[in-house]
């Protein structure tokens, strides 16, 4: 597995080099061909993303792995990941060290390529086993989580479709913490049209539209509550200081924590577009949403977690989960109704940043862990 980790970290997969994308997939497809079932790659859907100047238009991304196995099986799981990271091919964070304490520091070895190895270690353990037969699943492996999943979130639902639970290999805390419950996340870019003229002569006549922006950006800061953060990010727009500037874009974070907040968060957002476009007199369009719903433990997301706790127990393990205001696809796994556990990867800590580390110990740990819950509900099958 840690070679593995090693030889994957190695390939640069940011989330916007499509070249390095593709080499990952192809690395990764050549590996997880080693299970008794199809593997192909799926195009990626079409997303558009709004420019500095308001522009929309098409953003690439990489193809994601999907593998099939046993669909006749009668107890089918989903399991995920993503290959892209944060670390483009032009960030400074390129190579792998070992540190002193043997934890190892490396672009996407936590979050998550140590994940994907184990993923795979534990599916070619359960394939040994008299159980197997009864495991129908489906592996799928992204290539656009970091960005928020635009081009894959349609397929993560078609997967999630009548699975009796999930597993996702983000990674779990350096204690082995888990995440629980997750709030959800809303990215929108919000296109101010105004209309330009001398900033000496007439400036009575222009529309302003980066104080459009502006005004609006502080009206939703007073949705701000406890189960619900937002985070207006950045205006861009204006031109030279003597033009009244017609245009703008803000672009603002949601993170409700239940669908009743994100549901405020709408009719917050919708009332204050239309007041400042109304008192400032200037066009506004709304680009985006809520990609990542709010992921609440239900019932049934709790007989699951206790399912991989009581299978840490078994094996010396002690696992707790606590919640969080991070996303991943979790969330859209849950939001189809599958129970989910997201957090099955490796130990690791500092994700997202250049001191990213995995603890290589927590890769067998982990692959035994993931195996024997999968062997639990292959006899019960369901959580």
């Amino acid at each position: 597995m840690l070679e593995q980790v090693l030889g994957w970290s190695a390939v640069n997969s940011g989330s916007r080099n499509l070249a390095g994308l593709k080499v990952m997939a192809g690395l990764l497809g050549d590996a997880f061909a080693a299970l008794p079932g199809e593997v192909a790659l799926v195009p990626p859907d079409p997303v558009e993303v709004v420019g500095a100047d308001g522009s929309v238009c098409q953003m690439e991304h990489g193809d994601h792995l999907l593998v099939t196995v046993r669909p006749e099986a009668p107890v089918q799981l989903l399991f995920t990941g993503h290959y892209d990271t944060v670390f483009g091919a032009d960030h400074p964070f390129q190579e792998t060290r070992t540190l002193p304490d043997g934890r190892i520091n490396g672009p996407g070895t936590a979050d998550m390529k140590g994940g994907l190895a184990l993923m795979l270690a534990a599916l070619k353990a359960v394939e040994t086993t008299p159980l197997a037969d009864r495991i129908g699943y489906q592996v799928l492996i992204d290539s656009d989580e970091e960005v928020g999943s635009p081009s894959s979130a349609a397929l993560i639902a078609r997967c999630a479709r009548g699975k009796a639970a999930a597993f996702t290999y983000e990674p779990a805390l350096p204690d082995g913490t888990l995440a629980g419950a997750r709030a959800g996340s809303g990215n929108f870019s919000i296109v101010v049209r105004g209309r330009s003229a001398h900033a000496g002569r007439n400036p009575e006549d222009g529309r302003n539209a980066v104080l459009a922006a502006a005004d609006l950006a502080l009206r939703l800061e007073k949705a701000i509550g406890p189960r619900l953060s937002v985070n207006p990010a950045r205006i861009e727009g204006g031109g030279p200081n003597n033009v009244v500037p017609d245009h703008a874009v803000l672009r603002v974070n949601f993170r409700p924590h239940t669908p009743d907040d994100e549901a405020r968060a709408r009719a917050h957002l919708e009332s204050a577009v239309a007041l400042v476009a109304a008192q400032r007199e200037v066009s506004i369009h709304v680009h985006g949403g809520f990609g990542r719903p709010p992921k609440p433990l239900d019932p049934a997301a709790e007989r699951l977690f206790g399912l991989v706790r009581d299978c840490g127990t078994a094996l010396g393990l002690d696992i707790a989960w606590q919640a969080t205001g991070g996303v991943c696809d979790g969330n859209n796994i849950a939001a189809c109704g599958v129970p989910v556990v997201d957090t099955m990867g490796a130990r690791g800590g500092a994700i997202h940043s250049a001191e990213e580390f995995l603890i290589p110990d927590s890769l067998p740990e982990r692959a035994m862990l993931s195996t024997l819950a999968i062997l639990r509900l292959a006899e019960r099958g369901r959580p």
